[in-house]
């Protein structure tokens, strides 16, 4: 199979389908899908980008471990790397054997997301309020992370409760501003949205019902949830 080098910035479509594996009207398809991207030249040939090929070997790779393990692939998104390690601690006493990658920043988590199509996203309770929203509507909207389920603090979406609605909503392609997000965030609970789960509040003061030790001790079971979700 013929390999990505790193002097390469765009390939043909000819060139993209024989690292791919696939056929030219495969390739096409995918430009026009949004799932390579392509441009056209004045002559009218079609150019891929090289970086969209190599996002599609890895997310192949990952696809094949999952047939080939009972693995979770989860990507969490944190405010700060003492809460990731808390986390990354947490899971390694757990019976369902989770893969976490790890962003300490929105922007590196949204391209990550976008990059690996984990098998769910964990967003952390310390994240600021506005850039959970952000991050939830961008996540829903995306082809490649629309289908995925976001794990969220049950007291964030108490103060939220439009997080639930925006993923389910379907408008135009333009880019969404934030007075739109204002909007259906005024709006409440409109349709409930399976892929955005609540774990217990981690604000003890307000939610006792964590259970003595680590905070995170209760979110095996979600994740598990969030798989079943995932698979429906």
């Amino acid at each position: 199979m013929k390999t990505i080098t790193p002097d390469m910035e765009y390939l043909s479509t000819r060139q993209s389908a024989k690292i791919l594996q696939v056929s030219l009207g495969t390739v096409q398809k995918m430009a026009e899908l949004g799932e390579l991207i392509a441009w056209k030249t004045r002559g009218g040939h079609r150019r891929i980008l090289a970086s969209s090929l190599e996002q599609q070997l890895q997310r192949r790779k990952r696809a094949m471990r999952q047939k080939t393990s009972q693995n979770c692939i989860a990507m969490g998104i944190f405010r700060r790397a003492e809460n990731s390690q808390d986390l990354l601690e947490s899971i390694q006493d757990w019976q369902l054997k989770v893969e976490m990658e790890v962003a300490i920043d929105s922007l590196e988590g949204l391209m990550k997301a976008v990059s690996i199509a984990p098998d769910l996203i964990f967003l952390d309770a310390l994240i600021p309020p506005v850039e959970q929203v952000h991050l939830i509507h961008y996540l829903s909207k995306n082809k490649d992370t629309q289908r995925i389920p976001i794990l969220v603090d049950e007291g964030f979406i108490k103060l939220h409760p439009g997080v639930v609605a925006l993923a389910d909503e379907n408008s135009s392609h333009r880019p969404p501003y934030t007075e739109k997000i204002q909007e259906e965030l005024e709006k409440g609970l409109i349709d409930h949205n399976p892929l955005i789960i609540g774990y217990p509040a981690t604000n003890i003061e307000v939610d006792q019902s964590w259970p003595q030790g680590g905070r995170h001790e209760l979110l095996e079971p979600i994740f598990i949830e969030a798989l079943g979700k995932k698979c429906l």
